[in-house]
């Protein structure tokens, strides 16, 4: 299998790849036509189109005979700290198994410590046990969990961390209620003017608090069950995740 760049071109076979693979990896939790409407949605040309264009975005596919067997999209979110942040890392099913998904994930995991990234991270859903598995064999380390509202039912995304050095990206931070928080800049989220990062009740990150909006340090968010934050302070926005309801 070749990794390359993804282009816009790319859109119609990362669809399929997207599709079957989240067949395999979902079926058994989300209906055919429910899977295959979102990924209509996530992976059209004009999305392609506007991934390949960011500068803050890292898709590549993986080829066999010029088809378009894997890809992998994820992104950079630069606070205090940078975080590479794997969305989707997809192999067709009939190609799992070979360590076709091993040499994606070290590609993209290269690519973002290229860019200067000190910490990766993975989503996933637990329903995919198969891709808990595949982050924990890879040296990730479990974080935190949330749970998302999808259609009509609740689902636990867990984030799974990779450190690329050891330093601490702890910092305890005081709300205006006079909370003591940990706040960790090595897990950020993007936001529309600035990552939001994730703050803790204790140093040995057992209890998430919340997030905090790093553009101007403020703790006073809205969020719903779909995960979409704003600050309303300063109006910073993080959209929701791909398991939007607008699309289930």
């Amino acid at each position: 299998m070749d990794v390359r760049d993804a282009n816009k071109d790319d859109a119609e076979q990362i669809r399929s790849v997207a599709r079957q693979s989240l067949l395999a990896s979902y079926g058994h939790a989300f209906d055919e036509e429910t899977l295959s409407e979102a990924v209509s949605e996530w992976y059209d040309r004009e999305q392609v189109t506007a991934t390949v264009s960011d500068d803050d975005a890292v898709l590549v596919v993986g080829e066999d005979d010029g088809d378009v067997v894997a890809f992998a999209e994820s992104y950079i979110a630069e606070s205090e700290v940078a975080v590479g942040e794997i969305d989707w890392l997809h192999v067709l099913p009939d190609y799992r198994g070979e360590g076709h998904g091993t040499r994606l994930l070290r590609h993209v995991e290269q690519r973002l410590v290229d860019e200067g990234v000190e910490r990766i991270q993975g989503r996933v859903l637990t329903e995919n046990e198969a891709g808990t598995t595949f982050y924990e064999d890879h040296g990730f380390s479990e974080g935190h969990e949330r749970e998302l509202d999808i259609g009509d039912e609740t689902f636990v995304e867990r984030i799974y961390t990779k450190p690329i050095d050891d330093s601490p990206a702890l910092e305890p931070h005081e709300t205006p209620d006079g909370e003591r928080l940990f706040v960790a800049y090595d897990e950020a989220s993007r936001g529309s003017k600035s990552p939001f990062v994730a703050a803790y009740a204790d140093e040995n990150r057992e209890n998430l608090h919340g997030w905090m909006c790093s553009n101007d340090d403020s703790f006073d968010l809205a969020m719903d069950t779909m995960g979409r934050i704003e600050c309303n302070t300063c109006g910073n926005k993080r959209k929701a995740t791909r398991w939007d309801a607008s699309y289930l």
